[in-house]
């Protein structure tokens, strides 16, 4: 593999104290967006029950805002270059704030996933440009600081975001996760307006804009998100819906990758995949969003179904990761500054899997204890990994660049979480399935072991006047469903035992950085 750095042939940007604060500004701005991805998970019941919605009604509140915000971050590359950093950020805070209240007064599910398209949308404009401005107004001798910072939000906000939306639904009510971005996004909207200076727009692009590319982006990235999120529970392409839009996507895809290869301004600008460092840094970006999103979804469903452990339970238990992350990050800047970026990786993405690893011994009673210590470890494999990872990607592009390939890096971890939740759906799906069947057939008439639980369970519901054999059937039925779930849990954190594993031998496999080469901080 080619070498991860280049040689720097641009001078270092001056560091001024403005340029300091905006940018914590819009670091605040993209933990809000981040944030909002996964704030309603723990507390689609609540919105559920307060809006009067079906099941399948109310997981659009949290898909909308995936579709809305993965179209956009490939599009604020250029939006960027036409309107300016300062233009695009204000405008995306201040209506993603707007969006945010009107949420919170939707009256109707309709209405809310309405709004939440909006907010996705929105917040999907301000992710890039901090990945952005964190290489293009820092100088390479201060990324040890910066780097950490950025993936401590990028990785932070989804972990914490069932912790703080169990909270905010279960002593208030699901109003305020939405609320609660008022009075922050309007301070942020402001900050940005009156700090951020980095850059010109260049209003002459919007004569050529591709109308055409911007549809077809839409088609290709919104019909993506759609077979992936909706395929696992409608059997894929036996569903209509889901068959079409595959179609759409193939046909937007073409058209998306035709043009941007054909016109001089594209929509989407792929000219960093050029950049051998960037491809492997999205690569990882992209299982590292299988890890990311892929366990913040498993935990509480686990905590959910296994456990029947409510928003706020399962906000505080999973908690512990982000705890980790943020006691880890300052240890990850030291890090990278003093050791091979490699062998950063090859211990991050080990920690990650041993974390996983652990995970595979669990039961049906399993609670905070025992998931104590996968979940440290976790946090703190998340914050090795992302560091060296945001470098490799990201430090060795030159400036005019940086805009579109930072969209094209937030879009691969995006793109891998949603990969990765389609695969563990339909896998906890199918071997749910599968061990059901075979754990049935051990639960026979003529089991010793289960005709003693049977009359065990049977006498006990007979003691309480209850009818002991039909009720004794109904829970060892039970049990049979439980232990299979448990299971299908099992299989999926052995496949990314797997898979991280794997990424530690493609770490050690990349070459070793020349001595004295001087990373390129643009």
């Amino acid at each position: 593999m080619a070498d991860v750095v280049t040689l720097s042939t641009e001078e270092e940007p001056v560091l001024t104290p403005r340029k300091i604060a905006a940018f914590l500004v819009m670091v605040f701005g993209m933990f809000m967006a981040i944030l909002d991805i996964q704030i309603v998970s723990a507390s689609l019941t609540d919105i559920q029950a307060g809006l009067g919605a079906s099941t399948d009604e109310v997981s659009w509140v949290q898909t909308s805002y995936l579709i809305a915000e993965v179209i956009m971050i490939p599009l604020s590359g250029f939006l960027a270059r036409m309107m300016g950093t300062r233009n695009l950020f204000t405008l995306s805070a201040a209506g993603f704030t707007l969006a945010s209240f009107m949420c919170a007064t939707s009256s109707s599910v309709n209405e809310i996933i309405l709004w939440r398209a909006a907010q996705g949308f929105l917040g999907g404009g301000m992710i890039p440009s901090v990945f952005a401005a964190a290489f293009t107004i820092f100088p390479a001798s201060k990324r040890n600081i910066v780097s950490p910072m950025v993936g401590l939000v990028a990785t932070l906000a989804p972990t914490v975001g069932p912790t703080v939306g169990g909270y905010l639904s279960h002593t208030l009510s699901w109003h305020w996760l939405f609320l609660v971005n008022v009075p922050a996004g309007i301070a942020v909207s402001f900050g940005a307006y009156a700090l951020i200076d980095f850059d010109k727009p260049n209003w002459k692009l919007f004569d050529n804009f591709d109308w055409i590319g911007l549809g077809a982006l839409a088609c290709f990235l919104g019909g993506l998100e759609y077979v992936l999120e909706e395929g696992p529970g409608n059997d894929w392409f036996a569903d209509r819906t889901v068959a079409i839009l595959a179609l759409t996507m193939v046909v937007g895809a073409v058209v998306t990758f035709y043009r941007s290869f054909t016109r001089d301004d594209p929509v989407v600008d792929f000219g960093a995949f050029t950049d051998t460092n960037f491809v492997v840094g999205s690569m990882f970006s992209f299982v590292m969003g299988i890890g990311l999103y892929g366990l913040t979804y498993l935990y509480p469903l686990y905590l959910s179904a296994i456990r029947g452990y409510d928003s706020l339970m399962i906000g505080e238990t999973v908690f512990v990761s982000g705890l980790a992350m943020f006691a880890s990050a300052p240890i990850a800047g030291i890090l990278s500054s003093k050791m091979d970026l490699r062998l950063m990786l090859l211990l991050g993405f080990l920690g990650f899997g041993s974390s996983t690893w652990m995970l595979t011994g669990m039961t049906a009673d399993w609670d905070f204890h025992e998931l104590l210590w996968p979940q440290i470890l976790r946090g703190l494999s998340l914050m090795i990994c992302m560091v060296p990872i945001n470098n490799l990607a990201l430090g060795t592009l030159p400036r005019d660049k940086m805009k579109s390939a930072s969209g094209l890096y937030n879009l691969m971890r995006n793109l891998g979480g949603a990969v990765g939740l389609a695969v563990i759906n339909t896998l906890l799906t199918n071997r749910t399935a599968l061990h059901s069947e075979r754990l049935s057939e051990a639960v026979t008439w003529s089991s010793n072991e289960a005709m003693r639980q049977i009359n065990m369970l049977a006498a006990n519901l007979t003691a309480h006047g209850l009818d002991g054999s039909v009720g004794a059937l109904s829970q060892i039925a039970g049990r049979v469903k439980q232990q299979a779930y448990v299971m299908s849990f099992i299989d999926v954190f052995v496949l990314i035992t797997g898979l991280f594993v794997g990424l530690a031998v493609m770490a050690l496999l990349m070459k070793a950085p020349p001595k004295g080469a001087k990373v390129d901080a643009h």
